[in-house]
């Protein structure tokens, strides 16, 4: 009655409320993600059934002659297209009359149909216990990772029967009802892929030796029909193919993620080749299937069955792009005993099978071995490598916590502080740090590259247009220095030399060095820092896109002289749009004084003395004179640089609260008053 009558309602009312509450919120995120999973869903549909015909479902249509699929002119290998067993183009015999529909809103349709039913498999398939949350909200996420992933997307465009041996092995490990019928779906499986036999000796090893005797049998069977049906074509594929030629494009291609592949690529040719492929093929599958074993035993059978599938694509001779599905099914692992690496795995394994390989690297001639392997070196690193916690772990549901500061709201209560931007007291995972840097960098140059406002020609007269806009703005406030500033530098040689280099060498490397100086010597404001900086850089990208601005060099009748880039050919129709590195129009907001804005900024806020404080802030006072003195920027620029950096800072106080290390001093010395009240205090 007491609590009735103080709080104005009983506590288990409270309770009551606290869970329903809790359970809103997750019906609305499991519906927010089911919406997200349809849009991509007919994002994708809609990408291959716009495409021109002859431009999608390419394999496909290699199976379709005069009368259908079995009376194809010559063999099925006789197109570059078509790379799947005999048993692949048996199936579609029921098709003959109608391959050609098939070939539309049929075909896509059902492969949209099986990545669905995939992802609801898998989702079902993960290890027990799992928590409600994660119960609730799997089966979305499973699907949208799974339509974005490049081998569903390169699946969908090229009509190719992918999905279906990963779908038949999840459903005869995970749905099948008796060991019969579930080897039975595996050896169809097999027949398609036939690596995946590998996944016979995984069903012996854990017990189950009457699925892994259908299996092979099923496998048997099926490929002797084949064979019997279309000599020809088994032949040119269990003899030709196997022994390395690949079909569907060279071996050596960066398409083919396999090891053979990535070995023809080092150089490596004829018995040499052949010899060490196969040396490293045992280990890998010995290896994987050790470790699938164990983890089918500790009761991740999903793990298990990703791991051995990665084996798969590693020993096959070609494993293309649409068949590497396996390495995504390997993000259910969990590896990491703090929380703060827990994630590494998993966004490393959806980076790297839903983005090209060239935003996860950059462009760096001694990375490309790394860069042109990158999906296969994921496949090893599941199938032999990654440490996968056991069930039996105590850190297996409960990693080591990350401590955060105390929770102190921004002066504005009522905005919500976001639980992804919480104050950290120590520096977050490296390796996870630079690979979502990377990534966020080559997403930012490709927005900045695709900022034109519509073709070359328009692009260019609508970004001069704003130029003299800007112009015209200086003019009237009467700040229009550029050309006197350009002029006076170029006559003198040595402040010339520097402004230039100061322009090109200092963009990256000071705020890179800031980063990691706060990284390793101030992690309590690595992520303030960082916060900031990539809202200030989301803003400039905005401004990228809404105002393309030719730079005051690009400008043909304001006679500046570009003393980066040289003399420039005005006549040029295409002159001063796209290249292949950087968008020449994106000039407003100027990020090189942005970016040098915020590095004096933060080292005006955290460095312990004074001249460290000056010399951070010498820093944007430079840029701000090489980028007017090069011809590269406008007045006005800088000043849209300092207002998104503003804004950055103020976007991340207003969402993050104060700095941790000011909430952590308040809170101890709060804490250390003896007069304060239990109720009172901060919680820590």
């Amino acid at each position: 009655m007491a609590n009735a009558e103080h709080g104005g309602r009983p506590t288990e009312a409270l309770g009551a409320t606290a869970v329903d509450g809790t359970r809103a919120r997750l019906r609305a995120a499991r519906l927010a993600l089911w919406l997200l999973a349809a849009v991509l869903a007919v994002r994708q549909v809609a990408a291959v059934l716009t495409t021109p015909s002859g431009e999608r479902l390419t394999t496909l249509e290699a199976w379709v002659g005069p009368e259908g699929v079995l009376h194809v002119r010559g063999s099925l290998y006789d197109s570059t297209q078509f790379t799947g067993t005999p048993l692949a183009g048996l199936v579609l015999k029921p098709l003959t009359r109608t391959a050609e529909q098939a070939l539309g809103w049929g075909w896509t349709f059902g492969t949209l149909l099986l990545v669905v039913a995939l992802g609801l498999v898998a989702a079902r398939a993960l290890p027990q216990p799992v928590g409600r949350r994660t119960a609730i909200l799997a089966a979305p996420v499973a699907i949208s990772l799974l339509v974005l992933s490049l081998p569903v997307r390169n699946t969908l465009w090229l009509g190719q029967t992918s999905i279906i041996p990963v779908l038949l092995v999840l459903l005869g490990c995970f749905a099948a009802r008796g060991q019969r019928a579930s080897g039975a779906l595996i050896g169809v499986a097999a027949a398609l892929q036939p690596t995946l036999l590998l996944f016979a000796p995984l069903l012996w090893f854990t017990g189950r030796r009457r699925a892994a005797t259908a299996t092979g049998v099923t496998f048997a069977a099926v490929t002797a029909l084949a064979w019997a049906a279309m000599p020809h074509d088994s032949y040119t594929y269990w003899v030709h193919h196997l022994a390395g030629v690949g079909l569907g494009g060279p071996a050596d291609s960066l398409a083919n993620q396999s090891l053979h592949g990535a070995l023809l690529r080092l150089g490596l040719e004829g018995p040499l080749e052949i010899a060490v492929f196969l040396l490293l093929g045992a280990a890998v599958v010995a290896l994987a299937l050790r470790r699938a074993v164990r983890y089918a035993h500790d009761g991740q059978l999903l793990l298990a069955v990703a791991v051995t599938g990665c084996a798969a694509i590693a020993v096959a001779p070609t494993a293309w792009q649409h068949q590497l599905l396996w390495v995504l099914l390997t993000a259910v692992g969990r590896a990491g005993k703090r929380a703060r690496d827990r994630m590494v795995w998993p966004v490393a394994v959806v980076l790297v099978m839903t983005l090209p390989a060239k935003m996860m690297l950059p462009n760096m001639e001694f990375l490309y071995p790394v860069r042109d392997n990158v999906v296969l070196l994921a496949a090893l690193a599941a199938a032999t490598a990654v440490p996968f916690l056991s069930r039996a772990s105590r850190h297996f549901r409960s990693p080591v916590p990350t401590p955060y500061a105390p929770p102190v709201p921004a002066r504005f209560a009522f905005v919500p502080l976001l639980p992804f931007l919480r104050r950290v007291l120590i520096r977050p995972n490296l390796l996870l740090e630079l690979l979502l840097i990377r990534v966020t960098y080559a997403a930012y140059a490709k927005v900045r590259l695709a900022a034109t406002g519509g073709s070359n020609s328009a692009g260019r007269a609508r970004a001069e247009e704003h130029g003299q806009q800007i112009l015209d703005l200086e003019r009237l406030l009467h700040m229009d220095i550029e050309h006197a500033v350009n002029h006076a530098v170029v006559k003198i040689g040595w402040l010339r030399n520097f402004f230039d280099f100061y322009y090109t060498s200092f963009h990256f490397v000071v705020p890179l060095t800031v980063l990691g100086l706060l990284y390793w010597r101030r992690p309590v404001d690595y992520r303030w820092a960082r916060s900031a900086l990539g809202f200030a850089t989301l803003l400039a990208l905005v401004g990228f896109w809404l105002y393309p601005l030719a730079p005051p060099r690009l400008m043909p009748d304001l006679g500046i002289i570009d003393t980066v880039h040289g003399v420039q050919d005005f006549s040029q129709p295409d002159y001063g749009t796209l290249t292949h590195l950087t968008n020449q129009y994106a000039a407003m907001p100027s990020l090189h004084f942005g970016w040098s804005l915020w590095c004096g900024l933060v080292i005006a806020i955290i460095a312990p003395r004074l001249w460290m404080k000056v010399l951070g802030l010498l820093h944007p006072l430079f840029t701000a004179a090489a980028i007017v003195a090069t011809g590269n920027h406008w007045i006005l620029d800088a000043a849209g640089g300092a207002l998104v950096v503003g804004a950055g800072f103020g976007l991340t106080y207003l969402l993050q609260g104060p700095r941790a290390a000011t909430t952590v001093v308040a809170a101890t010395e709060f804490s250390s008053e003896p007069s304060a009240p239990a109720k009172d205090r901060t919680p820590s």
